[in-house]
């Protein structure tokens, strides 16, 4: 059977949305690139196995393996998850992936409901400012889907040294937004990390009806956030929304 070891957008508007986000906001795509081939050298730098090259295909196999052959359900926890949702989510055979910090949100739950959710938790889509979420993920040593883009050099810096010196360091499997190829890295499509996240799990192969979006708002910041400008996120909520329209996601 067929098993991707690579990102792919299931719609090539997914990768072109990212070119009109950046002219919108006025970014420099040399940023971007820059920072995604920075993050590639320094994570293969580390003398890690988990995040060699092959060893980082195998990941989204293994991610395959779980999301599709199991034909379940799949939740992806956004910002503003509220505790609610996941234990919701937890009566039902639904699997999880968390956007950044979101899985803060199990510090919220009973401790055997949050050992649960962990247990269900499949990765983390994070470009690195999460916060408290983010940290534990990489603790527990959960799959990180670690994310390059124009100034988060220094949140990702941060995040690697820390994952380094755990004893069992993340798997990782690495993304960009660039139109470059960029051999060891996929470009899925996408903008914020919750419609990252829904853009991965579609190119794993989930198909939209099994994906839900639990936590995604766009007319509030959501607590699992982390610091960031209030007024910019909400304008960058508004592409998000428009990257799940494109992927037939309703949320």
């Amino acid at each position: 059977m067929y098993k991707p070891t690579e990102l792919h957008p299931v719609d090539p508007r997914l990768v072109t949305i990212q070119s009109d986000i950046r002219e919108h906001f006025g970014w420099d795509s040399n940023e971007d690139i820059t920072s995604a081939q920075e993050l590639l050298q320094r994570v293969e730098s580390y003398e890690i196995k988990s995040w060699e090259r092959p060893q980082r295909a195998a990941n989204v196999a293994t991610a395959f393996r779980r999301l599709v052959l199991r034909e379940t359900e799949v939740a992806i926890l956004g910002a503003a998850v509220e505790p609610e949702e996941v234990e919701v989510a937890l009566q039902r055979p639904s699997l999880l992936v968390a956007a950044d910090g979101a899985a803060g949100v199990f510090s919220m739950l009973p401790a055997s409901m949050a050992e649960r959710a962990w247990s269900r938790l499949i990765c983390v889509v994070s470009d690195a400012d999460g916060g408290e979420g983010i940290y534990e993920a990489v603790e527990r040593s959960k799959p990180i889907f670690l994310h390059a883009h124009g100034d988060n050099v220094g949140d990702w810096e941060k995040l690697l040294e820390h994952a380094s010196d755990i004893a069992t360091p993340p798997p990782l499997v690495l993304t960009h937004q660039t139109k470059s190829t960029i051999e060891g890295m996929s470009n899925p499509g996408g903008f914020t990390d919750g419609d990252r996240a829904a853009c991965i799990v579609r190119s794993i192969g989930v198909p939209a009806e099994s994906i839900s979006m639990l936590g995604t708002r766009t007319d509030v910041v959501g607590h699992w956030s982390g610091i960031t400008d209030e007024n910019a996120k909400l304008e960058k909520l508004k592409w998000m929304s428009k990257v799940l329209e494109i992927l037939e996601i309703r949320f």
